[in-house]
């Protein structure tokens, strides 16, 4: 934890790219993925075809970005489940962690886990019982396959974060380690998250975890996150993090927003005095299919001045 700390202290970090649409660049058949029954589970390929995710890794580090994260963001149990992997889960997980630490050498790695397709409070098919296992076992994968953080992101449901958040701290028990444990949220246009919670309410429901960052990605893209961003930075006294996505699409399903506006959004609105102010931040995930650190964070500046988040 402190070699992340450390690097966190000294200067805003950059985070890899998006792991979807580079998969999507690969041009995979039905084959590569383990046979039509598993097409479209991108997680199974850490088992499949490691080559492309190995590749894929490689791509971002040699663009400069000083973290990577794993392959894994729909490796819930009950995620996998839908493809008949539900038994495989921890499998996956080590794999997908034990490829990224592979090509990040002395980089960081993070242990990437989405919010799953269930909601505790949203869509009310599945307890707190069951997200809090589902995330011990990806967690004890990720672990056991050498992680150096955790990341619980595009959190849409304070009650799953919670849930999630026990299940990974247990993992870590039972595997006699301590890792930094992230939390990224996704606003919607709406100004909440689906289930409901602002930017306050999150941070305030999730305080208690002691959490090592707590941040916001993808949905409405850079410039919609200023607002959200700048009060989240204002009430945190945790590292903060970011990485949007491309935004909204129009009306005819295109996205608007180039890796230059992107680039220009982050750094005048985020690294320079704004929303960051309180402390350090990671770099956003630059939303196109080809890997470049340029779109936010390139020049990686030096983090404002002040006391670091209390440990």
């Amino acid at each position: 934890m402190s070699s992340l700390r450390d690097a966190l202290g000294q200067r805003i970090l950059v985070l890899d790219g998006a792991m979807g649409t580079m998969i999507q660049a690969a041009g995979l058949t039905a084959a590569d993925f383990g046979g039509p029954a598993y097409e479209g589970c991108n997680e199974h390929l850490n088992l499949t075809r490691p080559d492309v995710i190995r590749r894929i890794h490689a791509a971002y580090l040699d663009a400069g970005a000083d973290i990577v994260s794993t392959n894994t963001f729909g490796c819930a149990p009950y995620v996998l489940a839908e493809y008949g992997l539900g038994a495989r889960a921890y499998e996956i997980a080590r794999a997908a962690a034990v490829l990224a630490r592979q090509a990040a050498g002395a980089r960081f790695v993070l242990g990437a886990m989405g919010p799953g397709t269930r909601s505790i409070s949203v869509t009310r098919n599945v307890t707190f019982d069951e997200v809090r296992e589902a995330y011990a076992v990806q967690a004890r994968g990720l672990i056991d396959g050498g992680v150096d953080a955790l990341l619980l992101e595009t959190q849409q449901d304070t009650l799953n974060v919670k849930a999630a958040a026990i299940g990974v701290r247990r993992a870590m028990r039972e595997a006699g380690v301590d890792r930094p444990l992230m939390v990224s949220g996704t606003i919607e246009p709406t100004g909440t998250m689906l289930a409901g919670q602002g930017v306050e309410a999150l941070y305030v429901a999730l305080e208690h975890l002691d959490l090592f960052a707590i941040g916001l990605n993808c949905a409405t893209g850079p410039e919609f996150m200023t607002d959200h961003l700048r009060t989240r930075a204002a009430m945190a006294t945790r590292f903060v993090t970011v990485y949007p996505n491309a935004g909204l699409p129009d009306e005819r399903g295109q996205y608007a927003e180039t890796p230059g506006a992107s680039r220009s959004r982050c750094g005048a609105s985020w690294t320079r005095g704004g929303s960051t102010s309180s402390a350090a931040a990671a770099a956003p995930r630059r939303p196109t299919s080809a890997p470049s650190p340029s779109s936010c964070g390139a020049g990686r500046p030096a983090c404002p001045q002040r006391a670091s988040p209390r440990p």
